[in-house]
Protein backbone atom coordinates (compact mmCIF):
# COMPACT_ATOMS: atom_id res chain seq x y z
CA UNK A 1 0.00 0.00 0.00
CA UNK A 2 2.11 3.36 -0.97
CA UNK A 3 1.15 6.33 0.93
CA UNK A 4 -0.98 9.03 0.70
CA UNK A 5 0.10 12.69 1.11
CA UNK A 6 -0.73 13.94 4.48
CA UNK A 7 -2.81 16.56 3.39
CA UNK A 8 -4.82 14.99 1.24
CA UNK A 9 -8.03 13.72 3.32
CA UNK A 10 -9.29 10.68 2.94
CA UNK A 11 -12.24 8.97 1.47
CA UNK A 12 -13.99 6.81 3.34
CA UNK A 13 -16.62 4.32 2.72
CA UNK A 14 -18.62 2.81 6.16
CA UNK A 15 -20.43 -0.04 5.23
CA UNK A 16 -23.82 0.62 8.44
CA UNK A 17 -25.04 2.92 9.95
CA UNK A 18 -25.31 2.22 13.48
CA UNK A 19 -23.61 2.92 16.72
CA UNK A 20 -20.18 2.50 15.75
CA UNK A 21 -20.45 3.56 12.02
CA UNK A 22 -21.68 6.95 12.86
CA UNK A 23 -19.36 6.90 15.87
CA UNK A 24 -16.40 6.79 13.45
CA UNK A 25 -17.66 9.10 10.98
CA UNK A 26 -18.10 11.43 13.46
CA UNK A 27 -14.12 11.39 14.42
CA UNK A 28 -12.99 11.14 10.81
CA UNK A 29 -15.40 13.99 9.56
CA UNK A 30 -14.03 16.35 12.77
CA UNK A 31 -10.21 14.39 10.81
CA UNK A 32 -11.19 16.56 8.02
CA UNK A 33 -11.84 13.27 5.88
CA UNK A 34 -14.46 12.73 3.70
CA UNK A 35 -16.69 10.17 4.65
CA UNK A 36 -20.02 7.84 3.25
CA UNK A 37 -22.34 5.76 5.19
CA UNK A 38 -24.39 2.89 3.59
CA UNK A 39 -26.72 1.52 5.49
CA UNK A 40 -28.82 -1.19 3.91
CA UNK A 41 -32.14 -0.26 5.55
CA UNK A 42 -34.20 2.71 4.07
CA UNK A 43 -33.97 5.39 6.61
CA UNK A 44 -31.87 5.35 9.98
CA UNK A 45 -32.71 2.25 11.82
CA UNK A 46 -33.16 3.86 15.13
CA UNK A 47 -34.77 0.96 16.55
CA UNK A 48 -33.64 -1.46 19.40
CA UNK A 49 -34.02 -2.54 23.01
CA UNK A 50 -32.42 -0.80 26.07
CA UNK A 51 -28.75 -0.94 26.01
CA UNK A 52 -25.94 0.01 29.01
CA UNK A 53 -22.45 2.52 28.48
CA UNK A 54 -20.25 1.45 31.46
CA UNK A 55 -16.50 2.58 31.98
CA UNK A 56 -14.56 3.44 28.73
CA UNK A 57 -17.68 3.89 26.64
CA UNK A 58 -19.06 7.31 28.82
CA UNK A 59 -15.09 8.68 28.54
CA UNK A 60 -15.82 7.90 24.97
CA UNK A 61 -19.06 9.77 24.66
CA UNK A 62 -17.99 12.76 26.85
CA UNK A 63 -15.24 12.71 24.46
CA UNK A 64 -17.42 13.60 21.34
CA UNK A 65 -19.60 16.61 23.34
CA UNK A 66 -22.26 14.25 23.65
CA UNK A 67 -22.74 13.37 27.47
CA UNK A 68 -25.32 16.27 28.36
CA UNK A 69 -27.10 15.16 25.21
CA UNK A 70 -27.35 11.24 25.97
CA UNK A 71 -27.91 12.40 29.49
CA UNK A 72 -31.06 13.78 28.58
CA UNK A 73 -32.26 10.62 27.26
CA UNK A 74 -31.52 8.16 29.74
CA UNK A 75 -33.85 5.57 30.75
CA UNK A 76 -34.77 5.04 34.37
CA UNK A 77 -33.80 2.06 35.81
CA UNK A 78 -33.22 1.58 39.23
CA UNK A 79 -32.07 -1.85 39.74
CA UNK A 80 -32.85 -5.69 39.21
CA UNK A 81 -35.21 -7.72 40.94
CA UNK A 82 -35.60 -11.64 40.50
CA UNK A 83 -39.29 -12.36 40.88
CA UNK A 84 -41.47 -15.80 41.66
CA UNK A 85 -44.02 -16.82 39.42
CA UNK A 86 -46.70 -14.48 41.65
CA UNK A 87 -44.46 -11.66 40.13
CA UNK A 88 -43.12 -10.91 43.90
CA UNK A 89 -39.59 -9.72 44.31
CA UNK A 90 -37.36 -12.37 45.77
CA UNK A 91 -34.13 -9.97 45.64
CA UNK A 92 -33.09 -7.10 44.24
CA UNK A 93 -30.02 -5.50 43.53
CA UNK A 94 -29.86 -1.90 42.31
CA UNK A 95 -28.00 0.05 40.23
CA UNK A 96 -24.28 1.93 41.61
CA UNK A 97 -25.25 5.52 41.13
CA UNK A 98 -22.16 6.68 44.10
CA UNK A 99 -19.91 7.44 40.57
CA UNK A 100 -17.44 4.93 42.07
CA UNK A 101 -16.33 1.74 41.52
CA UNK A 102 -18.37 -0.79 39.11
CA UNK A 103 -21.62 -0.59 37.57
CA UNK A 104 -24.18 -3.78 38.96
CA UNK A 105 -26.32 -6.01 36.29
CA UNK A 106 -28.03 -1.98 35.51
CA UNK A 107 -25.56 0.90 34.25
CA UNK A 108 -26.53 4.08 35.60
CA UNK A 109 -26.25 4.95 32.07
CA UNK A 110 -29.39 3.32 30.26
CA UNK A 111 -30.05 4.89 26.88
CA UNK A 112 -32.75 2.79 23.93
CA UNK A 113 -30.38 2.07 21.28
CA UNK A 114 -32.56 4.14 19.12
CA UNK A 115 -31.95 7.28 21.09
CA UNK A 116 -28.22 6.69 20.73
CA UNK A 117 -28.45 6.65 16.84
CA UNK A 118 -30.53 9.26 16.57
CA UNK A 119 -27.72 11.72 19.21
CA UNK A 120 -25.08 10.17 16.83
CA UNK A 121 -26.81 10.91 13.56
CA UNK A 122 -27.68 14.55 14.45
CA UNK A 123 -24.24 14.91 15.18
CA UNK A 124 -22.52 13.94 12.27
CA UNK A 125 -25.13 14.30 8.75
CA UNK A 126 -24.14 17.68 7.96
CA UNK A 127 -20.58 16.58 7.32
CA UNK A 128 -21.36 13.08 6.24
CA UNK A 129 -23.07 11.70 3.42
CA UNK A 130 -25.61 9.07 4.37
CA UNK A 131 -26.91 6.50 1.88
CA UNK A 132 -30.08 4.63 2.82
CA UNK A 133 -31.53 1.42 1.15
CA UNK A 134 -28.54 0.34 -0.21
CA UNK A 135 -25.39 -2.09 0.70
CA UNK A 136 -21.48 -3.53 -0.25
CA UNK A 137 -22.47 -6.30 -1.95
CA UNK A 138 -18.73 -6.56 -2.50
CA UNK A 139 -15.26 -5.16 -3.35
CA UNK A 140 -11.93 -5.28 -4.87
CA UNK A 141 -8.79 -3.57 -3.86
CA UNK A 142 -5.26 -2.84 -4.86
CA UNK A 143 -2.63 -0.63 -3.43
CA UNK A 144 -3.68 2.61 -4.48
CA UNK A 145 -7.73 2.14 -3.76
CA UNK A 146 -10.67 -0.06 -2.71
CA UNK A 147 -13.55 -0.43 -5.61
CA UNK A 148 -17.13 -0.98 -3.64
CA UNK A 149 -19.97 -2.35 -5.58
CA UNK A 150 -23.03 -1.54 -4.50
CA UNK A 151 -26.37 -3.65 -4.17
CA UNK A 152 -27.98 -1.06 -6.61
CA UNK A 153 -25.48 -2.46 -9.33
CA UNK A 154 -23.16 1.07 -9.10
CA UNK A 155 -19.63 1.21 -7.74
CA UNK A 156 -17.67 3.97 -6.04
CA UNK A 157 -14.06 4.12 -5.36
CA UNK A 158 -12.72 4.99 -2.07
CA UNK A 159 -8.83 5.23 -0.28
CA UNK A 160 -10.45 2.79 3.11
CA UNK A 161 -13.70 0.40 2.95
CA UNK A 162 -15.15 0.13 6.83
CA UNK A 163 -17.31 -3.12 8.01
CA UNK A 164 -19.71 -1.79 10.28
CA UNK A 165 -22.41 -4.13 9.52
CA UNK A 166 -22.87 -5.55 12.78
CA UNK A 167 -22.18 -9.21 14.17
CA UNK A 168 -23.42 -10.79 10.88
CA UNK A 169 -21.00 -8.59 9.02
CA UNK A 170 -20.69 -9.48 5.39
CA UNK A 171 -17.41 -7.72 4.64
CA UNK A 172 -15.88 -9.67 7.40
CA UNK A 173 -16.28 -13.29 5.25
CA UNK A 174 -13.97 -11.60 2.78
CA UNK A 175 -11.70 -10.20 5.19
CA UNK A 176 -11.07 -13.09 7.37
CA UNK A 177 -9.73 -16.23 5.41
CA UNK A 178 -12.36 -18.57 3.94
CA UNK A 179 -13.99 -21.50 5.93
CA UNK A 180 -12.82 -19.52 9.24
CA UNK A 181 -15.81 -18.98 11.75
CA UNK A 182 -15.38 -16.12 13.76
CA UNK A 183 -18.18 -16.80 16.65
CA UNK A 184 -17.80 -17.81 19.73
CA UNK A 185 -20.77 -19.47 21.07
CA UNK A 186 -22.06 -20.35 24.51
CA UNK A 187 -24.98 -22.27 24.11
CA UNK A 188 -27.80 -19.48 24.72
CA UNK A 189 -30.18 -17.57 22.51
CA UNK A 190 -32.66 -14.62 23.13
CA UNK A 191 -35.45 -12.57 21.18
CA UNK A 192 -36.77 -9.14 22.51
CA UNK A 193 -39.85 -6.56 21.92
CA UNK A 194 -41.89 -4.60 23.26
CA UNK A 195 -45.67 -4.38 24.97
CA UNK A 196 -48.00 -2.00 25.99
CA UNK A 197 -46.87 -1.10 29.65
CA UNK A 198 -49.25 -2.09 32.35
CA UNK A 199 -49.66 0.02 35.70
CA UNK A 200 -47.63 -2.76 37.43
CA UNK A 201 -44.73 -1.92 35.60
CA UNK A 202 -42.27 -0.46 37.15
CA UNK A 203 -38.40 1.37 36.64
CA UNK A 204 -36.98 -1.97 38.72
CA UNK A 205 -35.96 -4.42 35.56
CA UNK A 206 -37.91 -7.91 36.74
CA UNK A 207 -36.29 -11.14 35.85
CA UNK A 208 -38.18 -14.49 36.09
CA UNK A 209 -36.59 -17.92 36.03
CA UNK A 210 -38.19 -21.04 34.39
CA UNK A 211 -37.33 -24.23 34.62
CA UNK A 212 -35.24 -25.58 31.85
CA UNK A 213 -32.65 -22.86 31.47
CA UNK A 214 -34.98 -20.54 30.58
CA UNK A 215 -35.42 -16.64 31.60
CA UNK A 216 -37.70 -14.06 31.23
CA UNK A 217 -36.85 -10.39 31.66
CA UNK A 218 -38.94 -7.56 31.94
CA UNK A 219 -38.14 -3.60 31.70
CA UNK A 220 -39.94 -0.38 30.57
CA UNK A 221 -38.53 2.57 29.16
CA UNK A 222 -41.60 4.86 28.99
CA UNK A 223 -44.85 5.46 30.21
CA UNK A 224 -46.33 3.86 27.48
CA UNK A 225 -44.00 0.42 26.36
CA UNK A 226 -42.53 -2.34 27.90
CA UNK A 227 -39.35 -4.28 26.64
CA UNK A 228 -39.90 -7.84 26.90
CA UNK A 229 -36.71 -10.71 26.66
CA UNK A 230 -37.35 -14.75 26.14
CA UNK A 231 -33.49 -16.31 26.84
CA UNK A 232 -33.00 -19.90 27.09
CA UNK A 233 -30.17 -22.06 26.94
CA UNK A 234 -30.46 -24.58 24.09
CA UNK A 235 -27.98 -26.29 21.64
CA UNK A 236 -30.13 -27.97 18.81
CA UNK A 237 -30.23 -27.16 15.38
CA UNK A 238 -33.60 -25.74 15.51
CA UNK A 239 -32.61 -22.93 17.75
CA UNK A 240 -29.08 -22.74 16.00
CA UNK A 241 -31.35 -21.84 12.39
CA UNK A 242 -34.10 -20.17 13.93
CA UNK A 243 -33.02 -16.74 13.73
CA UNK A 244 -32.69 -16.68 9.86
CA UNK A 245 -36.61 -17.99 9.30
CA UNK A 246 -38.97 -15.56 8.83
CA UNK A 247 -40.23 -13.55 11.52
CA UNK A 248 -43.35 -15.32 11.80
CA UNK A 249 -41.66 -18.92 12.53
CA UNK A 250 -39.15 -17.03 14.74
CA UNK A 251 -42.18 -16.08 17.33
CA UNK A 252 -43.35 -19.56 17.06
CA UNK A 253 -40.29 -21.02 17.98
CA UNK A 254 -40.12 -18.59 20.90
CA UNK A 255 -44.42 -19.10 21.81
CA UNK A 256 -43.53 -22.99 22.22
CA UNK A 257 -40.81 -22.89 24.33
CA UNK A 258 -42.13 -20.44 26.76
CA UNK A 259 -45.97 -21.07 26.63
CA UNK A 260 -45.94 -23.34 30.26
CA UNK A 261 -43.91 -20.76 31.77
CA UNK A 262 -46.16 -18.93 34.14
CA UNK A 263 -46.31 -15.38 35.79
CA UNK A 264 -46.78 -12.84 32.78
CA UNK A 265 -45.91 -15.23 29.95
CA UNK A 266 -49.38 -14.95 28.10
CA UNK A 267 -49.07 -11.45 28.07
CA UNK A 268 -45.83 -11.19 26.68
CA UNK A 269 -46.65 -13.47 24.10
CA UNK A 270 -50.19 -11.88 22.68
CA UNK A 271 -47.92 -8.89 22.80
CA UNK A 272 -45.15 -10.30 20.81
CA UNK A 273 -47.63 -10.39 17.31
CA UNK A 274 -48.26 -6.70 17.25
CA UNK A 275 -45.24 -5.67 18.78
CA UNK A 276 -43.45 -2.60 16.38
CA UNK A 277 -40.51 -4.62 16.90
CA UNK A 278 -38.63 -7.91 17.67
CA UNK A 279 -35.60 -9.45 17.26
CA UNK A 280 -34.64 -12.95 17.57
CA UNK A 281 -30.32 -13.53 18.02
CA UNK A 282 -27.89 -16.43 18.87
CA UNK A 283 -25.38 -15.04 21.76
CA UNK A 284 -22.31 -15.16 20.34
CA UNK A 285 -18.92 -13.53 20.50
CA UNK A 286 -17.07 -12.31 17.54
CA UNK A 287 -14.14 -13.50 18.09
CA UNK A 288 -10.89 -12.99 14.99
CA UNK A 289 -6.77 -12.53 14.67
CA UNK A 290 -7.48 -9.93 12.59
CA UNK A 291 -9.40 -6.72 12.05
CA UNK A 292 -7.87 -5.55 8.66
CA UNK A 293 -6.64 -6.46 5.08
CA UNK A 294 -5.02 -4.11 2.77
CA UNK A 295 -7.75 -1.03 2.75
CA UNK A 296 -10.24 -2.72 4.36
CA UNK A 297 -11.61 -2.90 7.64
CA UNK A 298 -13.48 -3.77 10.48
CA UNK A 299 -15.01 -1.76 13.33
CA UNK A 300 -17.86 -2.50 16.05
CA UNK A 301 -19.67 -5.99 16.10
CA UNK A 302 -18.84 -7.07 13.09
CA UNK A 303 -14.83 -6.64 14.78
CA UNK A 304 -15.13 -7.57 18.12
CA UNK A 305 -18.99 -8.23 19.25
CA UNK A 306 -18.84 -9.23 23.11
CA UNK A 307 -21.78 -10.54 23.08
CA UNK A 308 -25.26 -8.51 25.31
CA UNK A 309 -23.68 -10.46 28.75
CA UNK A 310 -20.90 -8.65 28.65
CA UNK A 311 -22.54 -5.08 29.42
CA UNK A 312 -19.70 -3.75 26.88
CA UNK A 313 -21.29 -3.99 23.57
CA UNK A 314 -22.37 -0.43 23.07
CA UNK A 315 -19.39 1.03 24.53
CA UNK A 316 -16.88 -1.27 22.59
CA UNK A 317 -18.18 0.12 19.28
CA UNK A 318 -17.75 3.64 21.10
CA UNK A 319 -14.69 2.80 22.20
CA UNK A 320 -13.34 1.03 18.49
CA UNK A 321 -14.73 3.86 16.90
CA UNK A 322 -12.65 6.47 18.63
CA UNK A 323 -9.34 4.14 18.16
CA UNK A 324 -9.60 3.40 14.67
CA UNK A 325 -10.33 6.94 14.00
CA UNK A 326 -7.42 8.45 16.40
CA UNK A 327 -5.16 6.44 13.93
CA UNK A 328 -6.75 7.22 11.00
CA UNK A 329 -6.38 10.93 11.38
CA UNK A 330 -2.40 10.62 12.85
CA UNK A 331 -1.12 8.13 9.80
CA UNK A 332 -3.78 9.34 7.09
CA UNK A 333 -1.05 8.82 4.58
CA UNK A 334 0.10 5.34 5.80
CA UNK A 335 -2.95 3.48 5.91
CA UNK A 336 -0.94 0.20 7.24
CA UNK A 337 0.38 1.64 10.05
CA UNK A 338 -2.66 3.37 11.28
CA UNK A 339 -4.34 -0.12 11.06
CA UNK A 340 -1.45 -2.01 12.61
CA UNK A 341 -2.09 0.60 15.54
CA UNK A 342 -5.57 0.14 15.84
CA UNK A 343 -5.57 -3.52 16.35
CA UNK A 344 -2.63 -3.66 18.86
CA UNK A 345 -4.04 -0.79 20.87
CA UNK A 346 -7.15 -1.80 20.67
CA UNK A 347 -6.88 -5.33 21.45
CA UNK A 348 -6.10 -5.24 25.03
CA UNK A 349 -9.25 -3.93 25.77
CA UNK A 350 -11.69 -6.19 23.40
CA UNK A 351 -9.55 -9.05 25.63
CA UNK A 352 -10.44 -7.20 28.64
CA UNK A 353 -14.53 -6.93 27.80
CA UNK A 354 -14.87 -10.10 25.84
CA UNK A 355 -13.25 -12.09 28.75
CA UNK A 356 -15.92 -10.62 31.58
CA UNK A 357 -18.54 -13.01 29.56
CA UNK A 358 -18.04 -16.50 31.81
CA UNK A 359 -20.13 -19.53 29.99
CA UNK A 360 -20.47 -21.50 33.55
CA UNK A 361 -21.60 -18.14 35.85
CA UNK A 362 -24.48 -17.82 32.37
CA UNK A 363 -25.90 -21.35 32.83
CA UNK A 364 -25.55 -20.74 36.85
CA UNK A 365 -27.55 -17.85 36.24
CA UNK A 366 -30.16 -19.76 34.13
CA UNK A 367 -30.79 -23.20 36.40
CA UNK A 368 -32.59 -26.44 34.78
CA UNK A 369 -34.69 -27.69 37.44
CA UNK A 370 -36.95 -25.66 40.36
CA UNK A 371 -34.91 -26.86 43.03
CA UNK A 372 -31.72 -24.95 41.72
CA UNK A 373 -33.80 -22.11 40.99
CA UNK A 374 -34.67 -22.02 44.55
CA UNK A 375 -31.25 -22.22 45.71
CA UNK A 376 -29.99 -19.33 43.84
CA UNK A 377 -32.67 -16.71 44.59
CA UNK A 378 -32.13 -17.62 48.27
CA UNK A 379 -28.30 -17.13 48.24
CA UNK A 380 -29.13 -13.99 45.94
CA UNK A 381 -31.96 -12.74 48.59
CA UNK A 382 -28.96 -13.27 51.41
CA UNK A 383 -26.58 -11.72 49.49
CA UNK A 384 -28.63 -8.28 49.44
CA UNK A 385 -29.43 -8.69 53.10
CA UNK A 386 -26.07 -8.51 53.50
CA UNK A 387 -25.13 -5.52 51.16
CA UNK A 388 -22.70 -8.08 49.19
CA UNK A 389 -23.82 -6.60 45.60
CA UNK A 390 -23.89 -2.86 47.26
CA UNK A 391 -20.21 -3.10 48.55
CA UNK A 392 -18.68 -5.04 45.80
CA UNK A 393 -19.65 -2.65 43.16
CA UNK A 394 -18.60 0.57 44.99
CA UNK A 395 -15.20 -1.48 46.40
CA UNK A 396 -14.42 -2.44 43.21
CA UNK A 397 -10.97 -0.75 41.84
CA UNK A 398 -12.19 -0.97 38.18
CA UNK A 399 -15.07 -1.20 35.84
CA UNK A 400 -16.11 -3.30 33.20
CA UNK A 401 -13.22 -2.84 30.94
CA UNK A 402 -10.44 -2.75 33.34
CA UNK A 403 -7.87 -0.07 33.95
CA UNK A 404 -7.39 0.10 29.83
CA UNK A 405 -6.86 3.53 29.10
CA UNK A 406 -9.05 5.35 26.41
CA UNK A 407 -6.37 7.10 23.73
CA UNK A 408 -6.08 10.83 23.10
CA UNK A 409 -9.08 12.02 21.11
CA UNK A 410 -9.11 11.50 17.06
CA UNK A 411 -9.83 15.16 16.68
CA UNK A 412 -10.88 18.34 18.57
CA UNK A 413 -13.86 18.28 20.56
CA UNK A 414 -17.11 19.63 18.81
CA UNK A 415 -19.05 22.52 21.38
CA UNK A 416 -21.88 19.84 20.32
Amino acid sequence: MTKRSRTQPLRVLVAGGGVAGQALALWLTRGGHQVTVVERFPALRAAGAQVDLRGQGIEAVKRMGLLDTVRGKLVDEAGVAFVDARGKAKATIMANTSGRGRQTLTSEYEIMRGDLVRILHEATRDDTEYVFGKSVDGFEQDEHRVVAHFSDGSSGEFDLLVGADGQGSRIRRAVLPEGFDPYWRVGIHMAYWFVPRIASDSNIRDTYMVPGGRQIMRRSHNPTETQVYFVIREESDEASVIHRKPVERQQEFWADRFRDAGWQTERFIEGMRTSPFFYSQEVVQVRTDTWSKGRVVLAGDAAHCASPYSGMGISGGLVGAHVLAGEINRHPGDLPTALANYDSVLRPFVNEIQGEVNPRLLRLGMPMTQRAIDVFQAATALACFLHVPDLAARLSKKDRGGNWQLPENPAPISAA
